[in-house]
């Protein structure tokens, strides 16, 4: 096979079988995958059965380590050239396989990522979750674009590809529970390797359902950052702040409204930022209640973020506290 498509996993059968039903349409066909069940509670070994007449299954158990680690150990018993990530939360069009290999044979890739997108068919929550994270009235919009934060794209572990080149010379993901595709992605550009963008190579990410599960998820972004930053010291940008910025912000102009005459004029800018994202969400999805849906999760976007972020320049710099594992059960919930 010339590539694998290794899916870490963990209580997610009813989401593999959607992503395996989209992979039997593929018009470029010269692919495994290789599905790492990460300690499940819920396995889906039946799932992957289903399928084996199909495509090219290979299914794996192992006790519950995080995503990282269960993508090595997928990598290290993948036949592939080129190894592809994909979150068991994602589907693809037919042509997504087709999208790559053209890409790598046409430009010599070593590694490289793809956008994601929503689908039609996505709940209401999970269309305003998707906004957030790819909206530029949020810090989402540098998401799935050529050039990033610091003017490098990184790719990301829901769509990124690697060659085996790449894993045999880095040895995969680091030992992170949060954050560990970010750090992988600038190891692969200090190692001087060629990755890029393939716009077409796009996936339907479904991410979170509700706001609840977002808030951790991005609370633990926010965390990680630091800890990708106590790695490599070049990395924070004044875009990984801002979020932290918005949450005290946004505390400083409570705290104003309610207890200073006059103080509610501090909430002026935050006023004009519901207003701007309300409008766009509502235009974008054509409904007023999908846009009040976006501002709801364009703040818990941010402020989640913030507070893991602010939370671990507390523990791990002024503290100096070792890495920290937020919502320690498990990295999927």
């Amino acid at each position: 096979m010339k590539y694998s498509i290794i899916v870490a996993i963990y209580n997610r059968p009813d989401e593999l079988d959607e992503l395996l039903e989209s992979l039997t349409h593929q018009t470029y066909t010269n692919f495994e995958v290789i599905v790492v069940e990460d300690g499940s509670s819920i396995p889906c070994k039946e799932v992957c059965e289903r399928y084996r007449g199909r495509l090219s299954v290979q299914y794996y158990a192992k006790e519950n380590t995080g995503p990282g680690p269960s993508r090595n150990y997928g990598c290290r018993r993948a036949t592939g050239d080129y190894f592809l990530f994909i979150d068991s939360d994602c589907t693809v069009p037919a042509e997504y396989m087709q999208a790559i290999d053209t890409a790598v044979d046409a430009q010599g890739l070593d590694a490289f990522g793809g956008p994601d997108r929503e689908h039609a068919s996505f709940t209401p929550m999970q269309k305003a979750i998707s906004y957030s994270m790819t909206s530029f009235l949020t810090t989402g919009g540098i998401r799935g674009k050529k050039v990033r934060v610091g003017g490098v794209f990184h790719p990301r572990s829901f769509n990124m590809g690697i060659s085996r080149a790449v894993f045999n010379k880095t040895d995969g993901f680091a030992q992170m529970r949060f954050g560990e595709d970010v750090e992988f992605s600038i190891r692969m550009i200090e190692h001087g390797f060629r990755v890029a963008l393939i716009p077409e190579a796009f996936v339907y990410h479904k991410r979170r359902t509700d706001l609840k599960k977002f808030f951790k998820q991005v609370h633990n972004s926010g965390m990680a950052r630091i800890s990708i930053f106590l790695r490599h010291r070049d990395s924070l940008k004044l875009t990984h702040i801002l979020p932290a910025a918005f949450t005290i912000y946004c505390l400083v102009a409570l705290v104003y409204a309610l207890f200073i005459p006059f103080g509610w004029v501090a909430a002026a800018p935050l006023a004009l930022f519901v207003m701007a994202v309300f409008i766009e969400g509502s235009v974008r999805y054509r409904s007023a209640s999908l846009g009040v849906l976006c501002v709801a999760a364009s703040i818990v976007q941010l402020i989640g973020y913030g507070i893991g972020f602010i939370r671990a320049v507390v523990w791990r710099i002024m503290m100096n506290k070792p890495d920290v594992v937020a919502f320690e059960r498990t990295f999927y919930k």
